[in-house]
């Protein structure tokens, strides 16, 4: 039986899994240690992939999953910030080569999105926003039922649209970007620096603290903790209607952790939307909801890439 291979290289841990092309669940799975900071990442990966091989199916091409920057249209990682090693490497070329079949490399967050938009909390939708709340903040657009990719296959990168240019500066060195202000860690950093001007809170200056212990704060009443969700809240809701005037789509989906606790951070997020849409068509019959494939998004949105470019039907 005909199948795809598909892997979700993360930061921690690398997945790779085999699907039929009738099922959405793997017939075969496995996941290793990604150790990004050690040399012989190409070989783990062609060992994970091996590791799931189907012995008696053949394999019709397979779909990989990374952090960018990358260029989809030829395969290679162009800078993956937590893994020199691969700086300008033709990732799927050399899967190719290695394994006798296409391969074929896209942003890990727009394959979250297409796995939401062709399995998820998306299917049925043509035009689908997919915008992933985490450590930093990712997305995935799909435009009448095609994945956004871009000339240099850098699209979607919305969480390093400007908000405010005067605002604090985004893990990627520039002011303002909307990861600046809702990812986990600018959560966390908004409360420390309230905490250093001498804000109360139940909350206390330690460097481990995270986004989650903000939002039980947050839960328990503590006010700095309410503040920080609100704001980060409102700063999506003004990029997430600059993205609605972009791509108007039908279905927004929201997926990472932080966008898991609800109307600490929505309540203030609708509000803001609705202030800042030019007009109100943009939200008529609009669905915001989030994301149904949790950890699976990435690896269903790789076996998707494969199916699609390799003109695979699929039921």
């Amino acid at each position: 039986m005909p199948t795809i291979v598909a892997v979700d290289i993360g930061g921690t841990q690398m997945r790779a899994a085999v699907y039929t092309q009738d099922k959405i669940e793997p017939i075969r799975q496995k996941k290793i240690p990604t150790l990004a900071s050690k040399p012989g990442g190409i070989d783990r990966l062609f060992q994970v992939i091996e590791d799931v091989w189907p012995k008696n199916d053949s394999v019709l091409a397979i779909g990989l999953g990374s952090p960018g920057p990358l260029d989809p249209h030829t395969g290679y990682l162009l800078a993956p910030p937590n893994n020199p090693e691969w700086h300008n490497f033709p990732l799927a070329p050399k899967v190719a080569e290695h394994f006798g079949v296409k391969a074929f490399l896209d942003n890990d967050a727009n394959l979250a999105g297409l796995g939401e938009y062709r399995y998820g909390a998306g299917k049925g939708h043509r035009n689908v926003l997919y915008i992933t709340v985490s450590t930093g903040i990712g997305a995935g657009v799909v435009i009448e039922d095609r994945l956004l990719q871009g000339h240099h296959g850098l699209a979607a990168e919305l969480g390093h649209c400007i908000v405010d240019p005067n605002g604090p500066p985004c893990s990627c060195g520039f002011n303002g970007h909307l990861e600046a202000f809702s990812s986990g860690p600018a959560i966390v950093k908004y409360v420390l620096g309230e905490l250093e001007s001498g804000t109360k809170s139940v909350l206390k200056r330690d460097a481990s603290m995270t986004a989650r212990d903000v939002a039980e704060a947050a839960k328990a009443g503590d006010e700095l903790a309410i503040r920080a969700y609100q704001r980060a809240g409102e700063y999506l809701g003004i990029g997430t209607a600059s993205f609605l005037h972009a791509f108007d789509p039908s279905i927004v989906i929201f997926g990472g952790g932080v966008s898991q606790v609800g109307g600490l951070l929505f309540d203030a997020f609708h509000v803001s939307l609705k202030q800042r849409v030019f007009h109100p068509r943009y939200l008529e019959g609009l669905v915001i909801t989030t994301a149904k494939l949790g950890d699976n998004a990435g690896l269903l949105g790789a076996r998707a890439l494969a199916e699609m470019k390799a003109d695979v039907k699929t039921s």
